[in-house]
């Protein structure tokens, strides 16, 4: 089956790596892909070892050609730029389009927006928070739910221990996002100042850079038990040598971070927020504590730090959730929709 995957953006964040997920499990399968990116991209050198053909784009209204989609079934957008790549292509050749929609924000009620999402095929969100702002606008019946799945990292052991060591005898709890406001950094730092008495052994590490970060910083003045560590790449170390994430977002597509820390066997306490919970059931494969409530978020690592057998048992349970977000059972599903847009338009 030929797919063309396209994603244009500049960076490598979560959305890229799950573009890249997906993409090592389709060629796995034997699929024949083309890949439309952005060159400023670290994704064009990981696509580059796949042996997938690689067409480069600046901009969406560039790289246009008959050529590069007339064997596809369909063209597969992953970020909000590609899907106006995707319409182009589609109406100067007719080829179907296939949208995966990442974020939870309302849906913009502008004509070239709605334009490019009714004229889409299918219409893919990762999360039941998703798929419920999709339905705003857009067909019911060409929706789909489909979860992004989690990437693995690896460590080296000398790392870990190195951070182990500077932080001997605490309670390491990590929160690893892009510092932006809705990602509630301020809440975290919140139950830091609430915890700082409380109980001492608690250290939180702050993974991300952004433009949020000098304002937390100065909120978090004074604080010994809370630490600003950068954007990091080595997530696999941190991952290894972390006893708990937090990720006390105000909105969220999903949460690929939260997938990634619990397939690493991190416990994990989020926001009932976005699709988030699609991911945390509460007590069971994880916390949820109410978005922007930093007393409750304080509460629930105090519990985790001092209950042993609530720690193994999210542990235990988030292992299982993690079942339904398998990427051969992902790819399996987005398998189903290429064989209906092929008999659609046989």
């Amino acid at each position: 089956m030929n797919i063309c995957h396209v994603n244009l953006a500049s960076g490598f964040s979560g959305g890229e790596r799950q573009t890249l997920q997906l993409i090592k499990q389709q060629v796995s399968e034997g699929y024949q892909l083309t890949v439309v990116m952005n060159p400023k991209s670290e994704l064009v050198d990981e696509v580059k070892k796949l042996g997938c053909r690689i067409i480069l784009a600046t901009h969406f209204t560039k790289s246009h050609s008959k050529t590069i989609t007339q064997d596809c079934v369909a063209i597969h957008v992953h970020e909000g730029r590609a899907i106006y790549w995707a319409l182009i292509q589609h109406l100067l050749h007719d080829v179907p389009y296939i949208v995966t929609r990442r974020i939870d924000n309302p849906m913009k009620n502008k004509w070239l927006s709605k334009l490019a999402y009714r004229k889409a095929s299918a219409l893919i969100g990762l999360s039941g928070e998703i798929v419920s702002k999709l339905s705003e606008f857009n067909d019911i019946n060409k929706i789909y739910k489909i979860p992004s799945s989690p990437v693995s990292y690896s460590y080296e052991q000398n790392n870990v221990d190195d951070i182990l060591n500077r932080y001997r005898g605490k309670f390491i709890v990590i929160h690893a996002a892009n510092m932006l406001k809705h990602k509630g950094f301020d809440v975290t730092v919140a139950a830091a100042k609430a915890l700082g008495v409380q109980n001492p052994r608690v250290q939180f590490l702050l993974l991300g850079d952004g433009p949020e970060r000098e304002k937390l910083e100065q909120e978090a003045t004074g604080l010994t038990n809370i630490q600003f560590m950068g954007k990091q790449r080595d997530m696999g170390t941190w991952f290894a040598a972390a006893d708990l994430l937090i990720h006390p977002s105000y909105s969220e597509g999903l949460g690929s971070v939260i997938l990634e820390a619990i397939g690493a066997g991190l416990p994990v306490i989020g926001a009932n927020a976005g699709g988030i919970p699609d991911i945390i059931e509460h007590e069971k494969s994880g916390l949820l504590c109410e978005a922007g409530n930093y007393q409750q978020l304080a509460h629930f690592i105090d519990q985790l730090e001092n209950d042993n057998v609530l720690y193994k048992q999210l542990q235990q349970g988030g292992k299982e959730k993690l079942k339904q977000f398998d990427i051969s059972y992902t790819s399996s599903l987005y398998k189903g929709v290429y064989s209906h847009l092929i008999k659609v338009n046989i």
